[in-house]
């Protein structure tokens, strides 16, 4: 069952969004895979790719959720030092029981996407995976990753959008809006949350919007692919 559009979370108000995403964030992993047919990994080794991380380096991952990036940041590159930041504390709680693969060389840290606690020119890297969606200032987060960002160093947004081939279109819109919500209520006991995914893409700027606001935060270069039959897309631009 659908939840009324006026029962979900107000996207202006990180609170009501972080309170949110902590009562799933047992299940959260498991519902990407779900959900993503198992494709989810295959796209963050995409993004890992794309953000180019040197042995030695230093990321930052924002709004990290469970930590499934910013692991994959850290196995990729050796020796490199990975900081994942979410304003969601029971996320960060599950994201800090799967580190010791990488050990020392990954924390994590609660944090606020439009004011980052870091200094300047401190990243070889930034990257965000399925979260600028849920920021109420996207420019102000995405001038904040580009403050953080050495010069020459790489931002990587990996997000959801609506496929543009339009026999797929309401296949994916039939999928999204009553399917995943089910499977949501079934498996992490929030419909809500799970309803809140889709009217949060629905309303998200397309690919090409979006670099358009990466430009205007400051970063050239920006290109974008789309994935899983145009239903994600991988942006990526160069801090000047």
């Amino acid at each position: 069952m659908m939840v009324p559009s006026s029962t979900l979370p107000d996207p202006t108000r990180p609170a009501t969004v972080a309170a949110m995403f902590g009562q799933i964030a047992a299940r959260y992993d498991l519902l990407n895979t779900l959900m993503t047919f198992g494709l989810d990994a295959g796209w963050r080794r995409r993004a890992v790719a794309a953000a180019a991380l040197p042995a030695g380096g230093w990321a930052l991952d924002v709004g990290t959720g469970t930590g499934a990036l910013a692991r994959a940041l850290a196995r990729a590159a050796p020796n490199a030092q990975v900081i994942g930041v979410d304003f969601a504390a029971p996320m960060l709680a599950r994201a800090a029981r799967g580190t010791s693969s990488t050990g020392a060389r990954i924390r994590f840290v609660r944090a606020d996407a439009q004011a980052l606690p870091f200094p300047a020119d401190t990243f070889d890297c930034v990257t965000s995976a399925f979260t600028i969606r849920n920021v109420a200032d996207r420019l102000a987060a995405f001038r904040e990753q580009a403050r953080v960002l050495k010069p020459g160093g790489r931002v990587v947004c990996l997000e959801l959008t609506w496929p543009r081939a339009p026999l797929f279109r309401p296949v994916f819109r039939a999928y999204f809006r009553y399917w995943v919500p089910i499977l949501g209520g079934l498996l992490a006991g929030s419909a809500r949350a799970y309803t809140y995914l889709p009217e949060s893409v629905a309303q998200f700027p397309g690919p090409e919007a979006l670099a358009k606001l990466l430009r205007t935060a400051g970063f050239v270069a920006v290109r974008y692919e789309l994935l899983g039959g145009g239903t994600v897309a991988l942006h990526v631009g160069v801090r000047p």
